[in-house]
């Protein structure tokens, strides 16, 4: 083998690595069923578009979306063919059994999405494929259409027992897709286990973003691993919520940038949407390609 036919293939085989990381540091999601899914018309928005106020109206988002209100969403939001690639499954961990629904790659996955329930939830919510409107039809089939995995897992409690069990999930699976970028969502309640997960010293030097939808806050934030590796956040609340007023998640989504005017998070406030309205009209899309474009 001649210099000159070496020199070529070490050249070749490192343009294909660089290739290869740049890919990765740049997934973006492929579009899936954006145009019915799309925010309404923006109200309002300060902060260099930080904070946005959505146009929010149940007659049209609700009844006119579902053939059968809060039930059932009508047949053009939804692709049943991912089902295809579910499983619903039974980790064993030294925090406990994990049951979990699993949608996509189990192994080397290119993205990770946690939905973590609230109060009186399970797994089987966050894989329903025609209630909050089919979000969560839209979420498998973006992951599943991107080289990406969705889990989304029961857990004990909201306090250190059903944190140890979710991040003991997130340590399984990301030894399986070392690569992945990991995003957590959390629905009410379920926001608790967001805070403790940012905070622990594993999941908070793991993840690359946390989702609050309709949830709470936690000052305790500002001392975790993910907010000094600056962790994406992103709040959704309806400004009708009678669980967690939006007010004062409002002030905590300020009180972040106070301390670093350039924190990467993003306030969506659904102007007249109640406790579950991010479920239903969260962009998933967008919310993660602008998570994947500010993940450390």
């Amino acid at each position: 083998m001649s210099f000159r036919f070496r020199f070529f293939c070490v050249l070749a085989t490192a343009a294909a690595l660089l290739s290869s990381a740049a890919q990765s540091q740049t997934l973006s999601l492929k579009p899936f069923k954006d145009d019915l899914f799309a925010y309404p018309a923006t109200l309002s928005s300060d902060t260099n578009g930080a904070y946005t106020v959505i146009d929010y109206r149940e007659m049209r988002d609700i009844n006119q979306r579902d053939e059968v209100p809060e039930r059932r969403v009508r047949p053009q939001y939804t692709d049943t063919g991912v089902r295809k690639v579910q499983q619903d499954l039974l980790l064993k961990t030294d925090a406990g059994d994990v049951r979990h629904i699993a949608v996509g790659k189990i192994e080397g996955a290119g993205i990770i999405v946690l939905y973590l329930h609230g109060q009186g939830g399970s797994r089987k919510q966050g894989v329903d494929d025609f209630t909050f409107g089919g979000n969560f039809n839209r979420l498998k089939n973006l992951m599943a259409e991107n080289g990406g995995l969705y889990l989304s897992p029961d857990f004990p409690d909201f306090g250190d027992t059903g944190a140890a069990q979710v991040a003991a999930l997130i340590d399984h699976y990301a030894e399986q897709s070392p690569a992945a970028k990991i995003f957590v969502a959390c629905g009410s309640m379920g926001g608790a286990l967001c805070w403790k997960l940012a905070a622990r010293k594993d999941t908070g030097g793991r993840l690359n973003g946390l989702l609050l939808l309709g949830s709470l806050w936690d000052e305790s934030f500002f001392a975790s691993p993910a907010f000094k590796r600056r962790v994406p956040v992103f709040f959704g609340q309806g400004s009708h919520d009678v669980v967690f007023p939006v007010a004062t998640q409002e002030a905590f989504f300020r009180s972040i940038l106070a301390k670093t005017k350039s924190y990467p998070t993003r306030f969506v406030r659904f102007e007249t949407g109640t406790h579950g309205t991010p479920i239903r009209m969260t962009d998933w899309r967008g919310t993660l390609n602008w998570m994947l474009s500010k993940a450390p």
